[in-house]
């Protein structure tokens, strides 16, 4: 039994995507691991027909048909939500419904068996002709792994425009994991939906996909790290295009738009002692089992959950501590951590190259100035962007490490 490999069933959604999407398709071809078998879901909402201002994306979208329609030596199944009477009759329109068609298409599949995979794609991705082996070998070696959350990078481009904008946004990212890493929170990976593995006894096992407009792969993957443990570390990684995009409401394209504009209000860099303060909070969840501890943190998820009795309903609920603190776990997850950060930062002052420097400068300084990355004035908006990627690039690391350390602990 052991010498079955399985079947790799790539979730791709498709909105408005002629142009990247042959690179894509290029790089499935490529594959070394032949075992696969591609869905494309090409979408957009049906009313967009009548629309002047959206019908071009319509006729992309049946571009799209015709080269998915055309391609040879590669397995697809199309859902066609594009084509006029076809196309997404509900305000759930979006890439979550997309995603969540697809899954849905491929967990019901009558060839589809448990232990097989699916892919979480974006028709902007590409990726080494071993990906699809390194996610099977993976999975291979943990068995009980309910997903992965792949490594990713986004690489540069010729447009340095392009390139301040997304290295702002990845630094926002991998200084966040880091963070969560860092204080030992079970919530500590980046959701892109070009960059998820599960296999499909997983996918079944939590009742699928929740489809939201924008978003879906943040809560899909706190729903399987719920459920289970998830694979941080990966030996190959994916690569998304660097662009500035629309197509959801956020998400890296719109930040990238944003930020352009300098808008990063919504992705700052929190200072790092917020982190501290949750994790002052995790430390306490042992002590709450027995009775309730005042605590900025506590005080304010009671507050959140318009509960002054959470923990004593949690109590109530699991009779051992360790249960206990599995429990606040689950209550106090990756979307509560964040919006305790977002709370909080708003009482901070100090802006986020501060934030980042005096993070670098207490946990880093050596290996900060050992990779020449100068720190004195940095800046978002005038730094070079050699010097941010240099700053993008020591937080890929950084994160690298523990996510390879994440291995380790892992249990089969």
């Amino acid at each position: 039994m052991s010498d079955i490999k399985p079947k790799i069933y790539i979730s791709l959604p498709v909105f408005n995507e002629i142009e990247c999407l042959p690179k894509t398709i290029n790089s499935i071809r490529r594959q070394s691991y032949s075992n696969f078998e591609l869905f494309v879901c090409v979408n957009q909402p049906d009313e967009w027909w009548d629309d002047i201002e959206k019908r071009y994306i319509c006729e992309n979208n049946q571009k799209t048909l015709c080269y998915l329609s055309s391609l040879k030596n590669i397995p697809v199944t199309i859902i066609d939500k594009t084509s006029k009477g076809n196309g997404w009759k509900t305000k759930k329109a979006g890439v979550g419904l997309a995603r969540k068609t697809l899954m849905y298409a491929i967990s019901n599949y009558r060839q589809t068996k448990k232990d097989d995979i699916i892919l979480s794609l974006d028709a902007d991705t590409v990726f080494s002709e071993n990906y699809f082996l390194s996610v099977v070998e993976n999975f291979k070696a943990h068995k009980k792994a309910v997903a992965m959350s792949v490594p990713y990078y986004h690489r540069l481009t010729e447009n340095n425009v392009v390139n301040r904008a997304m290295l702002r946004y990845e630094i926002y990212m991998r200084y966040y994991s880091i963070n969560l890493w860092r204080i030992g929170s079970p919530y500590s990976f980046t959701a892109l939906g070009s960059a998820i593995a599960l296999p499909v006894w997983a996918y079944n096992a939590i009742g699928g996909m929740t489809a939201k407009k924008s978003g879906e792969d943040f809560y899909f993957l706190q729903k399987l790290r719920k459920y289970g443990n998830i694979l941080f570390w990966n030996k190959e990684k994916v690569y998304p295009c660097s662009r500035f995009s629309d197509r959801v409401i956020f998400g890296t394209g719109p930040a990238m738009i944003k930020g352009n504009l300098s808008d990063w209000k919504s992705y700052p860099i929190y200072n790092f002692f917020l982190f501290d303060e949750i994790k002052s909070l995790y430390d306490l969840f042992p002590a709450l089992f027995y009775k309730d501890v005042d605590n900025p943190g506590t005080n304010f998820f009671c507050d959140k959950f318009k509960d002054i009795y959470l923990w004593q309903n949690i109590r109530d609920n699991y009779k051992d501590e360790k249960h206990f603190v599995r429990a606040c776990h689950t209550k106090i997850d990756g979307l509560r951590i964040l919006q305790y950060l977002k709370s909080r930062q708003k009482e901070e002052k100090r802006t986020d190259e501060k934030n980042l420097t005096e993070f670098l400068y207490n946990f880093y300084n050596i290996e900060t100035k050992k990779s020449d990355i100068d720190l004195s004035n940095l800046s978002f908006k005038n730094s070079s962007v050699q010097m941010l990627n240099s700053i993008r690039n020591f937080l890929f690391k950084k994160e690298e490490e523990y996510q390879k350390l994440s291995v380790n602990s892992f249990k089969v």
